[in-house]
């Protein structure tokens, strides 16, 4: 059996300009965090000759081409694995659509069992690349790198999406006391609200394609902010970067009406008058979590509380996709 697990993710600055209709013609930059909440994928030889796939449904399939999820399906054809006698089963410790990255998480946990089942050993980078071309190139989701290059390295890391198609990957040079201070302080809340990101995603994607003046500025606004806390960060001065999510938050939510709905504009006016000094919306927008810095930590989780959100504490992960047992 092989076990595999891949972290998920906030953003820290910068997101929205990873997506291909951007950067192949301005360059992106973003930075993001990987945190302890995982998904995993486990391998297993069976006796069966058939595969069976253990998601959200149940899948036996005698054929490549009858397996129904996607990313299952066309992983196991670019590794042209050997699929028989064979169970894949995945499990979560944060649903999905809920803009945490779980997509991309998910698609380099996969690939990195089942490189382990062929005793092929893969580098980083290379593992991100092809998570992505799963998604972008074979699937065609209209989606960005940010999730499968942060799944793939972990820790806080800045990423460059450059015009050809290369990502730059450099830590963050982030202090040890402020790294603590800030994970201490950033508090994450589940709106309740799950959905996908594709709906928000493909507006932004089709409006960039067609060279929108106010979406592409909204994106270059959007990746200055990103270098801006990249800064703050490096700094240690975390109010600042507070300072800066509301910003981005408040240009984040003009790339589309779903961004954002009169419940999460509740809550986040609520945190704000009770110690948050900063927040956003994590992920495409329209549910998921919603993210606080605060000094207050207190004072911030019981007004939440009495609101109905349920905090998911968290700390950062430095780890990346990596096998967790093999044997």
């Amino acid at each position: 059996m092989i076990i595999t697990r891949s972290p998920l993710r906030i953003s820290l600055g910068g997101g929205g300009t990873d997506l291909p209709s951007y950067y192949q013609e301005h360059s992106g930059f973003l930075i993001a965090a990987a945190i302890d909440k995982y998904v995993y994928i486990t391998l297993h030889r069976t006796f069966v000759q058939e595969l069976i796939i253990k998601y959200s449904k149940l899948e036996r399939v005698n054929a490549l081409d009858e397996i129904e999820h996607p990313i299952i399906r066309e992983a196991l054809k670019l590794l042209d694995t050997d699929f028989r006698r064979l169970e894949i089963t995945s499990m979560a410790d944060i649903p999905s659509g809920t803009g945490l990255g779980s997509s991309g998480s998910f698609t380099t946990a996969l690939l990195r069992a089942l490189h382990a089942l062929k005793k092929n050993p893969i580098q980083t980078r290379e593992l991100a690349e092809q998570a992505c071309h799963i998604e972008l190139d074979r699937l065609k989701e209209p989606i960005g790198k940010q999730d499968q290059y942060i799944a793939a390295f972990g820790g806080l890391t800045c990423f460059r999406f450059n015009p050809n198609g290369y990502v730059d990957a450099s830590p963050l040079n982030i202090s040890q006391d402020a790294l603590y201070t800030l994970e201490d302080n950033l508090l994450l809340f589940f709106t309740g609200y799950s959905r996908s990101a594709a709906t928000t995603l493909k507006e932004q994607d089709s409006k960039t394609k067609s060279n929108d003046k106010e979406m592409v500025n909204n994106l270059h606004f959007v990746k200055e902010l990103g270098r801006e806390s990249k800064d703050a960060l490096e700094s240690g001065d975390l109010r600042k970067f507070a300072e800066l999510m509301n910003v981005h938050w408040e240009h984040k939510k003009k790339r589309s009406q779903k961004m954002s709905n009169d419940h999460i504009d509740e809550w986040y006016q609520l945190a704000l008058q009770n110690g948050a000094l900063g927040g956003k919306l994590i992920g495409a927008g329209g549910g998921g979590f919603l993210m606080f810095y605060t000094e207050d930590r207190v004072r911030l989780r019981k007004a939440m509380h009495e609101a109905g959100l349920e905090e998911v504490r968290f700390r950062f992960d430095f780890e990346g996709t990596r096998v967790v047992s093999a044997v």
